[in-house]
């Protein structure tokens, strides 16, 4: 595999394939292995920022490694479905997470039939209640949308999926255990305005991505998330006066 990147020790002198995933303006994405031939994990790298002074550039990867890390750890620890994080190189740049198998919310809501209406409702509900339980721990995500959750799939699911694939007709079960990724924004916060915006940035992306299912975002995914902790409803309360706000810059341009 070529990359415009270099990649740093011990992976790039690996001779397993390293497959990229995503390329964010912070950073890499890489599905490989880890330990074991049989053990797949994603390798999220930070490359050098040439622009920064070496020194700043360092100091803010290391900052952001450990901080994601941290919040990660903290999730595992209350409950909070999230990659368990297997090892982190600060200076290099790099953090190794467990991979997670299955599909993407955004993928599989835009490859959903019409006629599943009740698994898209256990769905939303599910995402509501993953949301809160990160809240409760304490933790904000930063860039809560549908492409940074999964559905992770079991594994007759997931080599079902596979073969339905080689059919040409891909699976669109909305069925799993939701699992949130990408805490590089993520933040150890338990103020209500934190709570509320996550959950706005969350309505606009959900909103403007998946239309269809728009509706049921006030019924389905908050009202889970409502009955998910103590401290929700205040969080939703306080969700009405960002709204406000918004609509307000909006209008305003």
């Amino acid at each position: 595999m070529t990359t415009r990147h270099p990649l740093p020790a011990p992976f790039s002198t690996s001779t397993t394939p390293l497959t990229l995933i995503t390329q964010g303006a912070e950073a890499l994405l890489y599905k490989t292995t880890f330990l074991t031939p049989t053990t797949p994990a994603a390798l999220k790298i930070r490359p050098s920022k040439p622009w920064r002074h070496p020194t700043l550039d360092k100091r803010l990867t290391r900052q952001r490694i450990l901080a994601e890390a941290r919040v990660l750890a903290k999730c595992k620890k209350e409950g909070v479905s999230v990659p368990a994080v297997l090892a982190l190189d600060w200076e290099n740049g790099w953090t190794v997470c467990e991979w997670v198998e299955g599909v993407t919310v955004k993928e599989a809501l835009r490859g959903r039939d019409v006629a599943q209406e009740g698994e898209l409702r256990k769905l939303l509900e599910a995402i509501g209640q993953a949301v809160g339980r990160l809240h409760a721990c304490g933790v904000v995500h930063g860039d809560l949308t549908s492409s940074n959750m999964m559905i992770r799939r079991a594994p007759s699911q997931s080599q079902s999926q596979k073969e339905d694939k080689g059919t040409g007709s891909p699976s669109s079960s909305l069925e799993g255990e939701i699992v949130l990724i990408d805490f590089g924004l993520a933040t150890q916060a338990t103020q209500e305005e934190d709570r509320a915006v996550d959950l706005y940035v969350l309505e606009r992306a959900f909103g403007s991505t998946h239309p269809r299912e728009e509706g049921l975002f006030e019924e389905c995914m908050l009202g889970a998330y409502g009955g998910s902790y103590k401290a929700a409803r205040g969080t939703l309360r306080r969700l009405e006066d960002v709204r406000m706000r918004g609509r307000k810059k909006s209008m305003l341009g």
